[in-house]
């Protein structure tokens, strides 16, 4: 950004979601207010040797509503989602590409690893066959840009464009960045969110190995996901995209755009203590919230709610429990903190765009969601999780965190357009 520039506020007018619920937006809130749960026992492998044996997976979905079929066969299954997701979030946005100027429209989509299933495939297709039977679209359909890539392509945005992956910390950073480009004055309108496709038998394997997932409710699925109660045992994998449309205050109210709210501030911080527990200070995570306040202007008690990364890990949900308290303080204890992962399960690195989502429609709507099959009590978490139903309560400024491996930290604040 030039010397002297103002910076740009930037608002959210377009959602596009893809989750076990189904396809859309409303499809999505509806189910999430409800506090419904999105989880199953796993149906697209056979999970009889896995401890962990259940999923919020996408059954429904169909790659040819959205893209071409053969076009949509040459690519992962992650991908399939994020053109999918922008495509909704497009007309959510009540915008046609077209009509934009293609050069200041770009596309950050993140996705934490993104073509496992085609990793999982070619793999078998080597072993099995030899080189010869290795697809020669497998490089550009795994790599973890391409999402990013092939929505451009599919929607002919030539502005800013790349990959990040951040592992869970992946969609909320894209959704970041994006601001930041749009801020800057670097792009007049952006896609960003992230997407994953690792329901597979390759990640549970890998998951399960690490001892990460639950597998102590595989008979009772809709209950395993117990974010900040004291029966956590490991979080559930869920699958599918989270994209928003973004653009300048000025653009929106320049075309009549209906707008959720805008984003005011963003924060990318790491907790440099351990590849995949995150730091039991939570001195990086805090700073992270502490960040996202002071570029906003906004006091702690002036915080409505927090959509918590909350993924129903015994070390999560303490440790960020205990970063919400250092950053606000007293305030912590007044304002609402839920975890959707209860219901839609974790997306790994499209999770930021799905709670993203969650905290604009709260916005929206002045509900904040539920903090699902919270039963009992932990001492270590003893904020207000908005226990198993809803709240009616008017949303002025809301927080979205999000936690990758690696001790990656991404903060989001999001706040009513006034």
């Amino acid at each position: 950004m030039s010397e002297g520039m103002q910076k740009k506020r930037v608002v959210i007018t377009g959602i596009g979601t893809v989750t076990s619920y189904g396809d859309g937006v409303e499809t999505f809130w509806k189910h999430i207010v409800a506090g419904q749960s999105g989880i199953a026992k796993v149906q697209s492998f056979d999970v009889s040797d896995y401890p962990s044996k259940i999923g919020a997976e996408a059954l429904h979905f169909d790659a040819g509503q959205y893209m071409d079929p053969k076009e949509a066969r040459r690519n992962d299954r992650y991908t399939q989602f994020a053109v999918a997701a922008s495509r909704m979030a497009l007309q959510d946005a009540a915008l046609d590409p077209a009509t934009l100027d293609a050069d200041r429209f770009g596309v950050l989509i993140g996705s934490g690893i993104g073509g496992m299933i085609t990793i999982q495939t070619q793999s078998r297709r080597l072993y099995e066959g030899g080189p010869r039977k290795v697809s020669p679209f497998m490089i550009p359909s795994l790599i973890a840009n391409i999402a990013s890539g092939v929505v451009a392509i599919e929607v002919g945005a030539r502005g800013p464009n790349y990959g990040i992956v951040s592992a869970c910390a992946s969609g909320t950073h894209s959704i970041g960045e994006a601001y930041q480009k749009l801020r800057d004055g670097e792009a007049d309108t952006m896609l960003a969110g992230g997407s994953e496709a690792a329901i597979t038998e390759l990640g549970y394997a890998g998951f399960c190995s690490m001892k990460a997932m639950s597998t102590s409710y595989n008979d009772a699925p809709e209950t395993a996901s117990r974010p900040f109660d004291k029966g956590r045992d490991g979080f559930i994998m869920g699958e599918g995209s989270g994209v928003l449309v973004m653009e300048t205050l000025e653009s929106a109210k320049a075309r009549g755009a209906s707008i959720y709210c805008e984003i005011a501030g963003y924060s990318a911080t790491c907790d440099a203590f351990h590849i995949t527990s995150p730091d039991p200070e939570g001195k990086a995570l805090g700073a992270a919230m502490t960040n996202v306040m002071k570029e906003a202007g906004i006091a702690p008690a002036d915080v409505s709610y927090i959509n918590a990364h909350g993924t129903s890990t015994p070390y999560n949900d303490k440790f960020e429990t205990g970063a919400i308290k250092k950053a606000l303080g007293d305030a912590a204890y007044k304002l609402a903190v839920s975890s959707t992962k209860g219901m839609t399960g974790h997306l790994l690195g499209a999770a930021g765009g799905i709670e993203s989502a969650v905290c604009a429609l709260a916005i929206r709507d002045g509900k904040i969601p539920p903090t699902i099959n919270y039963r009992e009590a932990d001492p270590d978490c003893d904020l207000d999780y908005v226990p198993n139903e809803a709240r009616s309560v008017n949303v002025d400024v809301a927080i979205c965190n999000n936690l990758g491996f690696g001790g990656h930290n991404a903060t989001l604040l999001f706040k009513k357009v006034k």
